[in-house]
Parts: structure tokens; sequence; C-alpha cells
């Protein structure tokens, strides 16, 4: 039988991996196998269902970067809220990119949001850049609408970090509220809540998006800060 490995490379683009490498620039090319995102998530499917799956999860780190994301995948596959929770708390420490960060999105969170908040508050106050955008993401996901509250807001404005990837998704998280939530939020931008960076990249990605009326977009332009 096949290692789990080598049947990852069985499912190798070269082309893609060339592609993709230009995406990861914090990720050495040669870790890269190069398996489409499609082809990754059917195998995970398929992996979930086998014995090897559990030894699998144990093997950490992980050399590949499709090994990272399959492990993310198989995570989403987790059932239960507690042995997911536990799952990424095992996994997290080891996430090396925004990618395989990003592409986690388990679904049985939602199951128990009073109880994924505390982890938010935990991953987010961790210090690891890709633990902390993980937290980030949860709330950008899940509490943001009817779930929303003005300290989940206060939460990642209070977050300090000069990584580039920490600092981008408190933006994308900004500017999603801003979407969705813009009397509450709006004045972390007027009052300048955010470091000026942060504060600009807010405003430039919530003036593109659709969800913004033109008349908002207009008066957030005129809050960007001259750097």
């Amino acid at each position: 039988m096949q290692s789990i490995t080598e049947q990852l490379f069985a499912l190798q683009d070269i082309d893609y991996k060339q592609f993709h490498s230009k995406l990861m620039p914090t990720i050495n090319p040669d870790v890269i196998i190069g398996v489409r995102t499609p082809e990754l998530r059917k195998f995970a499917k398929q992996l979930a269902k086998s014995t090897d799956v559990e030894l699998f999860l144990q093997e950490l780190p992980h050399r590949y970067y499709e090994e990272n994301n399959l492990h993310g995948f198989l995570i989403e596959s987790i059932k239960e809220f507690d042995a997911c929770i536990a799952a990424l708390n095992q996994f997290l420490p080891y996430v090396d990119n925004w990618a395989t960060c990003d592409m986690m999105s388990p679904k049985v969170m939602k199951t128990d949001l009073p109880e994924l908040y505390e982890w938010v508050k935990v991953w987010i106050a961790s210090g690891e850049t890709y633990t902390v955008r993980f937290g980030v993401n949860m709330l950008m996901k899940y509490y943001l609408d009817e779930t929303f509250l003005p300290e989940y807001p206060a939460l990642v404005a209070s977050i300090q970090s000069e990584e580039y990837y920490v600092k981008m998704v408190v933006a994308w998280y900004f500017a999603t509220a801003l979407a969705k939530q813009y009397d509450a939020v709006l004045p972390y931008i007027e009052e300048h809540r955010l470091d000026a960076w942060t504060h600009n990249k807010t405003i430039q990605k919530a003036v593109e998006s659709y969800r913004i009326l033109p008349e908002q977009k207009v008066f957030l332009k005129s809050l960007k800060i001259k750097e």
C-alpha cells in the first residue's frame, strides 16, 4: 500500500506547483508538491474513512505543504466539537502559511458558538501568527451577523502584531465588519483605533467591496491616513 505522501505525489501537477509556489512566498518551493485543492479535498474525504487517518494526524510536523492542507481538511471532517478543538490545538502551532490557515473551516464549530469564542480568545492571545489569524477568521465567519457583540471588534483591535499576515487579517475583519455592522464598527476607523497601515488597508478593502454603499465609500476614503 502506498504511503499518504506517495499518494499525494501521484496527484502532482507540475504546472500547478510552479504557479502556486509564487503565491506562497513564505514557503520553500521544495516542500510544495503541486496538488490542486479539489483533488486534495477529494483525497481527504477518502482518507477520513480509512484506518490510516489517526496515525497521519499524529505525525507532526509534516514535511510537505499539501500534507498540512490535508491535515486541515481531515480536521474539518471531525463531527464532535471537543474532538475538533483538540485536533486544532494540536495542529495550529505547526501551521506556517496563510493558505493552510485560511482553508480550515470545520462546520462543527458553529454548533457551540459560546464555547468557540472562549477558544478564539485563547488563539488570539497566543502571539503565534497563524493561530492568531485563525482566531480572527473564526470571528469573521461566525460572529458578524446575528451573533454580533461590540466586544468582538474590540478584541480584534487589541491585537498587537507587526506580522503582515496578522495585520492583513485584521484589515479583512474590519472591512467585512463595515459591510455587516457599519454603524457599530465605523468608530474604529473614525477614531483611528488601528495602526496606520491596517487602517488604510481596511478602507481599501471596504471600498473594493460591493456590500459597502457608494456614499459610505466616499466617507471612508476621506478617513485615509497620509503615511
